[in-house]
């Protein structure tokens, strides 16, 4: 069976399995984070209905990305994580769905919900490799839900499109989902401009997610010039998340990479938010 492995292992995170953990933990109790490394509750309320969540380098955005997987362990346990991602490299189709093959990362193998896969293809939404090969955004994510989740399958999705009519599409078939699902929306926001630049344009989009106002966040993408990288992923979440029921949702945590470095010149924008019934 052909699998997935890792593109940034020993990069944007540890290579090692026992080392990776303890970089999971160290960005859990880490002065950005929230302070305490979680455990599961297997008899959460399960409200959340999809995370935004960055996709830098653990050193950087890991403490943001903490806060929404500690909100997300204590919420419950789901059986399928829909991973949605930007397509940094270019390659393959508009909308690229992983169908089948497992991934891999220093924790082990992540099966893919092949009966899921079948659910969401269609429409804008192919079945295409290529896409997956070199892209971190989604693999980024995988080491979180399995350090916390014995039992998790995934649904990568890859967006090159990133148009509102498109993440509408994208969003309605998740929607169509059977099962209980989470949806994770792989983003960062503002790219390399100094840091109260950064973090001004930031809370405009942040105001508009969690409003669950998606054509606002495009309106205000482009009236603000923004770099956000993964804007289509977050609107797809925005959709399919209204589709479940969702009337509420709560920015968990927001910095820039200056907070972790102490530069402040030239910042990625980092935040996490969760999406609720």
């Amino acid at each position: 069976m052909k699998v997935r492995k890792p593109a940034v292992s020993g990069m944007f995170y540890a290579g090692d399995s026992e080392e990776l953990k303890k970089q999971i933990e160290w960005c859990y109790e880490h002065k950005l984070g929230p302070g305490v490394v979680p455990r599961v509750n297997d008899k959460g309320s399960r409200e959340i209905v999809a995370l935004v969540v960055p996709h830098a380098g653990y050193i950087y955005s890991g403490p943001i990305a903490a806060h929404a997987y500690k909100e997300l362990a204590e919420d419950g346990v789901f059986d399928t994580a829909i991973v949605l991602g930007p397509n940094h490299t270019g390659y393959g189709s508009p909308v690229s769905l992983w169908g089948d093959s497992p991934w891999e990362t220093p924790l082990g193998r992540v099966e893919v919900n092949r009966k899921l896969a079948a659910e969401l293809l269609g429409g804008a939404i192919r079945v295409d490799e290529t896409s997956h090969a070199y892209e971190h955004s989604i693999e980024v994510q995988l080491p979180w839900l399995q350090y916390l989740y014995e039992e998790v399958m995934i649904l990568p999705v890859a967006m090159q499109a990133q148009d509102i009519e498109t993440a509408r599409q994208v969003g309605k078939a998740i929607s169509r989902c059977a099962g209980n699902i989470v949806i994770i929306a792989s983003t960062d926001f503002t790219h390399y401009e100094p840091h109260s630049v950064a973090t001004e344009k930031d809370r405009s989009l942040i105001d508009a997610i969690v409003d669950l106002d998606e054509e606002e966040l495009y309106a205000r993408c482009e009236s603000l010039n923004c770099t956000m990288c993964g804007y289509g992923p977050v609107a797809s979440a925005i959709v399919a998340a209204k589709e479940a029921g969702a009337r509420r949702a709560t920015l968990l945590k927001y910095a820039t990479s200056g907070d972790a470095t102490g530069d402040f010149s030239r910042v990625v924008g980092y935040g996490a938010i969760a999406i609720k019934r």
